[in-house]
């Protein structure tokens, strides 16, 4: 088992920046894909970033790319999602999921542990 634990949400104005933790415990992180999901007020969850074990390979949804940036330090057995250029559209609760790396990179909600979420506000 793999206990996932999201922090670092909270409420910014437009333009501003996030960074986002997810801490694992209970198993090596660096034996599994990390991907971080959302999901918007009355919307589906949807596929953010992922991440190689080793940071070797990333994914960014088309939303996202050129301002997130999904990294990990497995020493710490921790994954992060900094979050640039915020807007509005991005009002989330965020969650982080692993998957166990020979399933490949994360881009599906087809994960193996999932956090409980952070909730992400954006002001315009």
């Amino acid at each position: 088992q793999v206990q996932l634990v999201e922090s670092g949400g909270g409420l910014v104005q437009a333009g501003e920046s996030l960074r986002l933790s997810c801490s694992a415990s209970g198993r090596t992180l660096s034996n599994y894909g990390m991907g971080w999901f959302r999901q918007a007020p009355g919307k589906e969850r949807e596929f953010v970033a992922g991440i190689s074990r080793y940071g070797t390979s990333t994914r960014y949804a088309d939303p996202v790319k050129g301002r997130f940036t999904i990294s990990r330090d497995n020493a710490k057995n921790t994954a992060y999602l900094q979050m640039n250029s915020l807007k509005p559209e991005d009002t989330a609760v965020y969650f982080c999921a692993a998957r166990w790396w020979a399933r490949g990179l994360p881009s599906t909600e087809d994960m193996d542990y999932w956090g409980k979420g952070t909730l992400v506000t954006v002001s315009s």
